[in-house]
């Protein structure tokens, strides 16, 4: 019988947050083992904010695009252009190179990375667990043992539903998107340099569309809860309202997003989740990208205090801190999409707020930061008194 692989850490899922723990750790000087899953792509806008290549030490060129402002359309057709202005930019990622180079840069600095599907996790009586997994080539089952188990393996998380109760029950969200190759602009109102996102129940009924701009190609998709509905047929119906469905389609993809975070991120032995695994899609927006590297490196952070201690409680960690930092932003995002995704009548609403400068302005700030702008009490207030004037119908919206 071969001998089992030894590891501190195996990290089970390639993505933001997989690549971002795999790298923490390796060049924290652990031993880790990065299993991801061959030529999977997560079907995704790209959008990424600054802070997001700052703080992760991303290079500019992989950004495909920079959008300078973004469109939100109402039911109506009334489209409201939001413009990012001197604070910064959109960036753009494609999803199959960025998350390769992440991969990539993590294997760079000593994490050890496999091609394959994870199995599920046994026991043999002592510390740790022993990981089982086909390997890609060949579809023979590996085992390695390591003193932990980081589960970033998506919003389905084979990691998660075998160890985390009640992880099979996160609600989620399934996106579809077609990656095409785009002209510069089209007559019917396609803007490469701008993000276009839809709120309209033809195209969603309780979520929204968008088309996002990749430089010579562009992301265009829809999100929905809804089983019965067409995510296909609402692309279609978008490609065709935009003049782009003659356009070449590179690729299609589909995939579920969580909705909210899980209520636990670990098993209390040796078992952490992380990033879409652990729920850490923000509500409303949908925006995954900084948020999955965020939670990748608290997870890095708290496996360090584990291997440090051997104490399994240290692993709860995970989960105050990021909710300590991103949590009240995540909560907020929760009741704006509950409340005003629920009918045209109040997306026609929501899109007339976005016309209002104070909005836009602390939008794009809180994006670009990524927290609540606290520096402008009275543009907050302005904001609340407004929104309640929409949520009791007393300001008509804008036709």
């Amino acid at each position: 019988m071969s001998m089992i692989s030894e590891f501190d850490v195996v990290v089970v899922g390639g993505g933001p947050a997989g690549a971002i723990a795999a790298w923490d750790l390796a060049r924290a000087g652990h031993s880790v083992m990065l299993l991801d899953r061959a030529g999977r792509i997560k079907p995704c806008g790209g959008a990424v904010p600054p802070r997001l290549m700052e703080e992760f030490e991303v290079p500019q060129s992989l950004l495909v695009a920079r959008a300078r402002s973004a469109r939100m359309v109402a039911p109506s057709n009334r489209a409201v252009d939001m413009p990012v202005g001197e604070i910064g930019y959109v960036g753009m990622v494609d999803r199959e190179h960025f998350d390769e180079w992440l991969r990539a840069r993590a294997e760079t600095a000593g994490a050890v990375r496999r091609t394959g599907t994870y199995e599920s996790i046994e026991r043999d009586g002592g510390e740790g667990a022993i990981v089982c997994y086909t390997e890609s080539r060949g579809g023979a089952i590996s085992k390695v043992h390591a003193r932990l188990v980081i589960g970033a393996d998506g919003a389905r998380s084979g990691v998660a539903r075998e160890n985390i109760p009640g992880a099979e029950r996160n609600p989620c969200v399934f996106a579809y998107h077609e990656i095409v190759r785009s002209p510069a602009s089209t007559a019917e109102g396609f803007d490469g340099s701008r993000c276009d996102v839809m709120y309209q129940g033809r195209l969603s009924p309780d979520f929204y569309a968008w088309v996002f701009p990749h430089g010579e190609t562009a992301s265009i998709g829809v999100g929905s809860a809804n089983k019965g509905f067409s995510l296909r047929g609402s692309v279609k119906t978008l490609r065709e309202d935009l003049g782009l469905d003659g356009c070449e389609t590179i690729r299609r993809e589909g995939a579920p997003i969580p909705l909210k975070p899980l209520r636990r991120w670990d098993n209390g032995r040796d078992v952490l989740v992380t990033g879409d695994a652990a729920g850490v899609v923000a509500p409303a927006s949908g925006e995954g990208i900084y948020y999955a590297m965020a939670c990748g490196r608290i997870a890095a952070d708290t496996a360090q205090a584990f291997l440090a201690t051997g104490n399994p409680a240290v692993l709860k960690r995970a989960r105050k801190a990021f909710l300590k930092e991103h949590g009240r932003v995540f909560w907020i995002l929760g009741i704006m999409q509950y409340f005003w995704y629920s009918s045209d009548k109040r997306r026609e609403r929501f899109v007339d707020m976005c016309a209002d400068t104070d909005v836009q302005r602390l939008t794009w700030q809180a994006y670009m930061n990524k927290k609540l702008v606290k520096a402008d009490p009275m543009a907050h207030v302005r904001i609340f008194l407004k929104d309640c004037a929409h949520l009791l119908g007393l300001k008509p919206a804008v036709r």
